[in-house]
């Protein structure tokens, strides 16, 4: 019995195998009847196949790692037509003294990235060749396109009356506008705030305090040559700044911002082991002896020191040795004192010890001659000042008919 099922089970399963292969072959006909009578094309089949290359499935790319957000990033560089090279201070900064090394790489005050010119070290030049050391390139030509400038914007020269109203105007009861200099002097920020200031007026007051006053013609040589500016008045070491008649706000130069203050570069020695002409027991006894001489002056802090050059030219008629009692100031600051007055006076630096200045006029010494163009400036702005206050005590003062 169990045969007799298989083998009627085994037909049945034949019969419908070849019940299903005509039922192909009759589909494939009728297909392919289709295909010739009106063009049929069967739709592409849903499972991918090597044969439809566009359903070759593509790997997807890595997801990018998460970066925070920088205001450094997409920052076009910035160009500056300003003719001179751009440092962290002109008035505390020399070219001419050349320093012996880096306390730190070249890395630009400007930003990465923000400034089309080079960071040397000291300053960003403003002719961009290819540097081998520290010091920028001066360019001959930027001399004259500075003077073409400034005389562009400044027009024709301020009568006396004009000057007179403009010192009147930047008085403290009038306006509160004001530039602070202090011990790092005239620096490369302090420009746009000038800048700014002279968006809104004519004439800004510039108080200038601690080492920068002791070469004040300094001072008023870079504010003019930076700015483009004029000084009108000279009161102690309060300076007017007039921005000049042609001068147009809209026009302003376009100034870079430093994001942090450099390192200063290293600096050959101001001591020297032994003074120049003098043998090591001499210039001991020397040493010795300045720190017993009287004090000539003692400089507060964040003082006025215009004065100081003058009394060390005079002391040096009566006496070789001078002590300036700097008690209080920081290192750097008589550091740098001693070295203006070496370069002003002239003199030769004894010591620094015990926050004291101890200067030598030398063997050979011969008082120089005063500055006749900056000691007329001088007089002339303390004529101006001296009018002005005492056209202004006049007119305080009541008249004799009120008295009456």
């Amino acid at each position: 019995m169990l045969l007799i099922r298989l083998s009627r089970q085994n037909r049945s399963s034949f019969t419908l195998l070849t019940r299903r292969l005509h039922s192909a072959s009759d589909q494939t006909e009728s297909s392919s009847r289709l295909r010739d009578h009106y063009n049929f094309q069967p739709p592409p089949p849903l499972s991918p196949s090597s044969e439809n290359p566009d359903f070759i499935q593509k790997k997807k790319k890595p997801k990018p790692q998460y970066r925070p957000p920088s205001s450094l990033e997409g920052v076009k560089k910035m160009h500056s037509d300003l003719p001179f090279d751009f440092r962290f201070s002109y008035t505390e900064s020399s070219s001419n003294v050349r320093p012996i090394g880096l306390r730190e790489p070249k890395y630009s005050p400007f930003g990465p990235q923000r400034l089309d010119r080079e960071w040397t070290g000291v300053c960003a030049p403003a002719v961009d060749p290819k540097l081998e050391s520290v010091d920028g390139v001066e360019d001959p030509k930027l001399e004259e396109k500075r003077r073409k400038l400034r005389e562009k914007i400044q027009g024709a020269s301020l009568t006396e009356a004009e000057r007179k109203f403009l010192v009147e105007l930047c008085q403290r009861n009038k306006t509160k506008r004001q530039v602070n200099l202090g011990r790092d002097g005239l620096t490369h920020n302090m420009l746009n705030d000038i800048y700014n200031h002279w968006k809104h007026a004519e004439a800004v007051r510039v108080k200038c305090l601690g080492v920068p006053t002791l070469d004040m013609k300094n001072v008023i040589f870079h504010l003019e040559d930076k700015t483009f500016g004029q000084v009108v008045s000279k009161h102690s070491g309060t300076l007017v700044l007039y921005r000049g008649r042609n001068y147009d706000p809209k026009k302003r130069p376009k100034i870079p911002l430093m994001l942090w203050k450099p390192h200063e570069p290293v600096y050959p020695r101001l001591i020297k082991t032994t003074i120049d002409g003098l043998s090591i027991e001499e210039t001991k006894a020397m040493r010795k002896k300045g720190l017993a001489v009287p004090a000539l002056t003692k400089l507060a802090k964040n003082g006025y020191y215009g004065s100081l050059v003058p009394m060390v030219r005079d002391a040096f008629l009566v006496s070789e040795l001078v002590r300036i009692d700097c008690l209080g100031l920081e290192r750097k600051d008589y550091k740098k004192i001693g070295a203006k007055l070496r370069d002003l006076v002239p003199c030769i630096l004894v010591t620094f010890d015990k926050e004291q200045v101890v200067i030598w006029r030398g063997k050979d010494y011969k008082p120089p001659k005063d500055d006749d163009e900056y000691s007329s400036f001088i007089h002339r702005e303390f004529s101006i000042d001296t009018d002005l206050s005492c056209s202004r005590v006049a007119r305080d003062s009541p008249d004799e008919t009120t008295r009456t």
